[in-house]
């Protein structure tokens, strides 16, 4: 019965779109062969990782690389000519990923290169581990030697770290291997986390056998709770008294840059033909007209052309605390409603229903000052009674009901909600290619959208969409400069606050979420970018009179968060070979 009704509501779904031109293609929901061959290889890769659990090990990395140019000989030798235009597609889409992930291993070789030194029991911790999976016989007296040597490893690294912290000189006549050491804050960070990671293996390898090997426990018992206890506390000092990382609201922003070259390789990846000088300017271009119309709606205020002036008006316009939900949940409704009535997508019934607000902790506003969409729930920053009294002041200007009208559009509908709901059933394995540049893009280019349809009730509510609009402009500008090394994480805060307006908690949350390394180098950017890109899109479909509105935002949702120039290579029929490269200057008029 079940699996009748899924069937129903799918072949509804399908039919309740509009009629499409006919010189537009939108991808169908059956799948050709390069759809198998993306599944076959994620089945692999996604084996490959659970078997090959072990963070910073060598073996993982050969292993992984084994299987990309495996993945990587068999696409070249695929015949290609019959491919109709979504399996050529897929088959870039696969292509691009492999040769990426092969060169972020390379990279992640670097970063284990640069602080193993430090991690001098990670290789016998994880070639324990590796024996216990090859199922070979267990000697407990050789294995607890091994992990018995570890707490006198740490205790050494742990006394040289400490003098050179206190810039101690070495002894006379002292043996290299004992002098003082010094370690870069980021790096103390990285280290502390591999350390984590080691201790959850080593716990991995002794749960195993504690309890069903009356020997092992005997020999081996003691000596990993030494070994765990010591590296529980080697990676809390590197982590709070190496890198400063103390779970403080005045923690440095640690990030590294990722450099010139390395931020080529990573735009040719996401399939943008600009170089990072051409983004830049991209940025101020799009900053200065964002600039230009707060300085138009300030006066609107009767401020003049004072637009921090009616940015610090709006902010004081928030909801008393314990009432923010029920406003999110309002906003959500309206912008529902505003796109269903001017008919600019399709909503299906069950997406509209299946969404929830969340409220984020202290800790998680620390890096989500504002808010964020994860699995069906809007996530939603707002002051807590165990934060600063100065913190909830600035979090509840910085979530006033101006900016979180716009930002619940963003997250919920016509934005994330309902762009998981469409990725979840057209296409659903090009997920594996998600990229910012069309995941945020597509709910940045809705705020832009719902601007030029006239969503503002107010020039308040405008003001709150500019503020929005203005930080994806200076997203760019800032994570560039930072990963080009032409601004410091101090920098990136102060333009937040001085030339965006942002609150200072809101500001530092921001950069701390940026440079942190859990995101791609180019995730910041992909916000405004791919919006431009989109919108581009839309004005050679669209206001080209080739489409409608709904039709064509429901045809970019059938395509899936790939790369927006190859949506666009399928809408717009484009020629698309094996050989194909990004080409398209989406941003150049």
């Amino acid at each position: 019965m079940l699996r009748f009704t899924v069937c129903l509501v799918w072949i509804g779904l399908w039919h309740c779109l509009p009629m499409l031109a006919a010189e537009i293609d939108v991808p169908p929901v059956a799948h050709g062969p390069m759809s198998d061959e993306i599944r076959f290889f994620e089945a692999d890769h996604n084996g490959l990782a659970r078997f090959y659990d072990l963070s910073w090990s060598p073996v993982c990395f050969e292993r992984n690389e084994n299987l990309y140019s495996e993945w990587l000989n068999r696409l070249g030798r695929q015949e290609v000519n019959g491919f109709d235009r979504q399996d050529l597609i897929d088959y870039l889409l696969l292509r691009a990923e492999l040769q990426f992930e092969t060169t972020h291993i390379a990279r992640e070789r670097k970063q284990l290169a640069a602080m193993d030194f430090f991690l001098p029991f990670r290789a016998p911790v994880q070639d324990l581990e590796r024996t216990r999976w090859q199922m070979t016989a267990l000697d407990p007296q050789s294995a607890a030697g091994i992990v018995s040597a570890i707490p006198e490893q740490v205790r050494k690294l742990r006394e040289r770290l400490e003098r050179g912290k206190k810039d101690e000189k070495p002894k006379p006549d002292e043996p290299a291997d004992n002098a003082p050491l010094k370690m870069e804050p980021l790096l103390a960070k990285r280290a502390a986390n591999a350390t984590d990671a080691i201790r959850q293996t080593l716990g991995n390898w002794f749960n195993y056998y504690e309890g069903s090997q009356p020997e092992f426990s005997w020999w081996a018992k003691r000596p990993c709770e030494e070994a765990n206890k010591a590296l529980e506390e080697y990676a809390k000092f590197m982590r709070e008294e190496v890198a400063g990382m103390k779970g403080k609201d005045e923690d440095p922003l640690l990030g590294e840059s990722l450099g010139a070259e390395a931020l080529a390789v990573d735009l040719a990846h996401e399939m943008i033909t600009y170089t990072p000088g051409e983004l830049l300017a991209i940025g101020e271009r799009e900053f200065a007209w964002c600039e230009a119309r707060m300085k138009e709606t300030a006066k609107e205020m009767g401020l003049g052309e004072d637009w921090k002036a009616a940015l610090a008006k709006v902010k004081a316009l928030h909801e008393p605390p314990g009432k923010q939900d029920e406003f999110v949940a309002a906003q959500a409704h309206d912008a529902i409603d505003f796109v269903t009535k001017h008919n600019l997508v399709t909503v299906p019934k069950f997406c509209e229903e299946t969404w929830r607000i969340t409220m984020m902790s202290t800790d998680a506003q620390r890096s989500i000052p504002y808010a964020a969409y994860n699995g069906q729930q809007m996530m939603v920053a707002y002051p807590r009674e165990d934060m600063k009294y100065d913190d909830k002041l600035m979090s509840m200007r910085g979530n006033n009901k101006h900016f979180t009208r716009i930002v619940t559009a963003h997250e919920i509908i016509p934005g994330h909600h309902l762009q998981a709901y469409y990725a979840a059933r057209y296409h659903p394995y090009r997920q594996m290619f998600s990229t910012p540049f069309f995941v945020e893009g597509w709910a940045v280019y809705w705020e832009t959208r719902l601007w030029d349809l006239g969503y503002a009730r107010n020039a308040e509510d405008k003001i709150g969409m500019l503020f929005w609009r203005m930080h994806r402009c200076a997203r760019i500008l800032v994570t560039l400069k930072f990963h080009l090394g032409q601004m410091t994480p101090k920098e990136m805060v102060d333009f937040l606050v001085e030339r965006v307006g942002h609150e200072r908690f809101g500001a530092t949350s921001e950069v701390r979420r940026f440079i942190a390394g859990d995101f791609s180098p180019l995730y910041q950017c992909g916000y405004m970018l791919g919006a431009l890109q989109l919108r581009a899109l839309h004005h050679e479909v669209v206001d080209a009179g080739k489409m409608t509105e709904q039709q064509f935002n429901d045809a970019v949702l059938h395509f899936g968060p790939i790369p927006v120039e190859l949506i666009r290579a399928g809408m717009l029929n484009t020629p698309l070979t094996r050989d194909f490269k990004a080409a398209w200057r989406f941003a150049d008029k």
